[in-house]
């Protein structure tokens, strides 16, 4: 409703008022006039004496009063000149009306606008996954630690993450996520948990709370968008969700991206860290498109970061098992008896008493057409409290091939790939999806002076089929070649399969 439309409506709650009073004026004015008036103070008998040029010349009614019952009168035609309709009658029903209407003014109240601040949207997805192992004896003993049974990997199914979130814009430039994990220890976890806001430092944002640290292709890909059931092999040494605070940003073009963010080292399962002696981390990230044409026709991605942790326990642990996990942890009756109740680690260094860690990686990726490729270097420089060093080195590689003709997007955003779109997705649209064969080849040596944590490489073949952008099936194999100190060189294969569904 606009201002004029107010006023009117506010003016009508008198309009009743005025033609009152401009009546009571008029016959207030007659009767007033009538007594001060010589002729009408006289008997009706003296009225017939008198001629009528007699009356009109001896007295007149008084003008203030007649003049003030005129204006009061051309108040009230205005207003009802100026009368509003009812805002939901069609134009053919208020002449229908109009009768009924005559001499009354319609007022709309205006209409109540919804808060645009704050917006909430849930999403969720979950992954089940299922897992058959095969080991020989040696790799069995060489896992266990000399115990084969500990390190007889369980044939299993499980959850490997289950999460809810809420994301939207708590203000115009005010973004936030709250995300829990059900299937993690926690029950649930936090996972992340974080504002966002805009525009800090030019078009840079400011992210507080628990994130995912800028550090790594492999780590910021999302597990949603992930080309096989886990991250390769380095991505042990990564410092990932920590709580802390990050300025980070791309170019408006999406060439490249920017990030720097400090934290607390190490954060729990529900993003707390104390600790007076250190307890602090610093990673940064950088990555560039040396190239780009149009979507699908090839790109050309560089990046590398840095980063440095003081752990507040003056300890580090890098461990990791062949790219898989599924483990039962509701303990009482159903859990089996002396096996290991999750896939144990198959390279491991143990507590380390550490003064504080070095970081570095770089990154290469490619894409063109349907074939796409992905790699990583990262090296771990741990400085002990002794004042020796430890260098534990880590590599990733791999690719893959869409048989049904889809791309592998990119994410300018965030310096990653992303979301696979089927080019016709399994129901209405009457395809068959996306169909998808990746390989991969992941190294961890964590054997360095008197710290022999093994050497590990997988050969991993994949199979993907996305029946529609949110729901795929996902088929791994993992010949896992590990190096032990206890009997040198084994062998697992390993076999899995996952469901996964997201909105």
């Amino acid at each position: 409703m606009n201002l004029r439309h107010t006023s009117l409506c506010q003016s009508g709650k008198f309009l009743h008022f005025l033609r009152l009073f401009a009546v009571l004026s008029s016959s207030f004015s007659t009767a007033a006039w009538a007594v001060s008036s010589p002729v009408l103070a006289q008997s009706p008998q003296s009225w017939e004496v008198n001629s009528q040029a007699e009356f009109s010349e001896s007295s007149s009614p008084p003008s203030q009063w007649q003049q003030e019952a005129t204006r009061l009168q051309q108040q009230i035609d205005e207003l009802q000149a100026l009368r509003i309709g009812p805002p939901t009658s069609s134009p053919t029903k208020l002449a229908n009306d109009q009768s009924a209407t005559s001499g009354m003014l319609w007022c709309t109240p205006p209409a109540m606008e919804k808060p645009k601040f704050p917006t909430a949207r849930l999403t969720g997805f979950f992954q089940a996954d299922a897992l058959w192992a095969s080991q020989s004896l040696d790799n069995r003993v060489a896992v266990g630690k000399g115990v084969a049974a500990d390190g007889d990997v369980q044939d299993g199914a499980d959850f490997r993450r289950a999460r809810i979130a809420a994301t939207g814009q708590a203000w115009d430039n005010i973004a936030y996520m709250l995300e829990m994990d059900f299937a993690f220890p926690g029950r649930p976890s936090f996972m992340d948990v974080w504002m966002d806001i805009d525009d800090v430092l030019g078009s840079n944002k400011l992210r507080i709370g628990q994130y995912r640290q800028p550090f790594g292709m492999d780590g910021l890909t999302s597990v949603k968008e992930m080309t096989f059931l886990e991250r390769g092999l380095p991505f042990a040494f990564l410092p990932f969700r920590q709580i802390g605070t990050m300025l980070h940003g791309y170019r408006e073009d999406e060439l490249a991206t920017w990030a720097i963010s400090g934290f607390r080292f190490p954060t729990d399962t529900y993003g707390g860290n104390v600790g007076d002696n250190g307890g602090y981390g610093l990673a940064s990230r950088i990555t560039g498109l040396l190239f780009k044409e149009d979507e699908g026709n090839g790109l050309l991605h560089i990046g590398g970061g840095y980063s440095y942790i003081d752990p507040a326990n003056d300890l580090i642990q890098y461990r990791n098992q062949p790219e898989l996990f599924v483990g039962e942890t509701g303990g009482g009756a159903a859990l089996p008896t002396g096996v290991p109740t999750n896939l144990p680690p198959f390279v491991d260094t143990g507590l380390i008493a550490t003064d504080h860690v070095n970081l570095a990686n770089v990154e290469l990726a490619m894409s063109y057409g349907s074939f796409y490729a992905q790699s990583e270097a990262i090296v771990a420089v741990v400085s002990r409290q002794d004042d020796s060093a430890l260098t534990l080195p880590g590599a990733y590689a791999n690719a893959g091939y869409f048989l049904t003709g889809e791309s592998r997007p990119y994410n300018g955003k965030g310096g990653v790939f992303g979301r696979v779109q089927p080019n016709r997705s399994v129901g209405k649209d009457g395809g068959i999806g996306a169909l998808e064969l990746a390989g991969r080849w992941s190294y961890i040596d964590l054997n360095d002076k008197n710290i022999q944590g093994g050497r590990l490489n997988n050969l991993t073949s994949g199979l993907n089929w996305y029946i529609n952008p949110n729901t795929k099936f996902q088929f791994n194999y993992i010949h896992a070649m590990l190096n032990s100190p206890i009997n040198h060189r084994s062998n697992a294969d390993l076999f899995a399969v996952r469901a996964q569904l997201d909105f």
